[in-house]
């Protein structure tokens, strides 16, 4: 809908995003992007509402951002949905995010199939609910042979645990003689991490202005670009979205050289 006061605002507005948009896919477009979605708390607290109407909001974002994502050729999206240490949030709020996943696949997984987007997840599903492993379980299955953009959702995730259950698997390997120790490098240390199918993120993107990674990739986030914002969650825009794109695009990646 056009802006009733300053409808010309509003058209200029679309206009320039398009234009950047196109900017952005006549670039190398990150590969693929990781998202720390925060701030939905307090988008809501500020509102005077309680703490899961900011989570049913950033829910749309979800959906916002994928669909933009596919159509600027990103190959991998991943979304911090919840962590390992989430659990210690008041009952009424886990249990709103557990539905979560439920409703935001129950609703617009026609669409994702439709837009050729792949659904996977990392994480421990098995300590999931049962109605949300069943909501995961059924997107991963209808959309397994789409081509187009993955959307990676980490849901129970926590990356110390992943890292330390990886080190398991070695040191099981090692001692069956499935693996050598010598053998052992970073790209084989790799394929025992649950984002062994994926290649590591280009970008990370964190909203609501915290710096910091809440264990969230460590491995995987070792030569990544890094954007922060202090926009919450739930105002996170197309706009911000291809901000950071375009700020990845400016940089120059040299990996430890020169």
């Amino acid at each position: 809908m056009l802006n009733k006061l300053n409808p010309w605002k509003t058209q200029n507005k679309a206009s320039s995003l398009n234009e950047r948009i196109l900017q952005v896919k006549s670039q190398e477009p990150p590969s693929h992007i990781a998202i720390i979605m925060d701030g939905n708390g307090r988008w809501a607290q500020k509102r005077s509402l309680p703490r899961i109407a900011g989570h049913h909001e950033g829910m749309k974002v979800v959906r916002k951002i994928t669909k933009l994502a596919s159509q600027l050729g990103v190959k991998t999206l991943t979304v911090y949905a919840f962590s390992t240490e989430n659990w210690k949030r008041p009952k009424r709020e886990v249990d709103f995010l557990m539905k979560l996943p439920e409703e935001f696949l129950g609703t617009y997984l026609p669409e994702l199939v439709e837009e050729n987007v792949k659904v996977t997840m990392m994480g421990y599903k098995d300590k999931l609910p049962p109605h949300t492993q069943r909501a995961v379980e059924k997107a991963m299955k209808d959309t397994k042979d789409n081509t187009g953009l993955t959307l990676n959702f980490a849901l129970n995730y926590g990356s110390r645990a992943e890292i330390l259950d990886a080190v398991k698997d070695v040191l099981n390997d090692c001692n069956k003689g499935t693996l050598e120790v010598g053998e052992l490098d970073e790209e084989t240390f790799s394929s025992y991490l649950m984002t062994s199918s994926l290649p590591d993120p280009d970008l990370l993107i964190r909203t609501s202005g915290e710096i910091r990674l809440s264990n969230f990739m460590l491995w995987q986030l070792a030569y990544s670009e890094f954007w922060f914002t202090d926009v919450l969650w739930p105002d996170f825009s197309e706009e911000h979205f291809v901000e950071a794109i375009e700020v990845f695009q400016s940089r120059q990646r040299r990996f430890g050289g020169v």
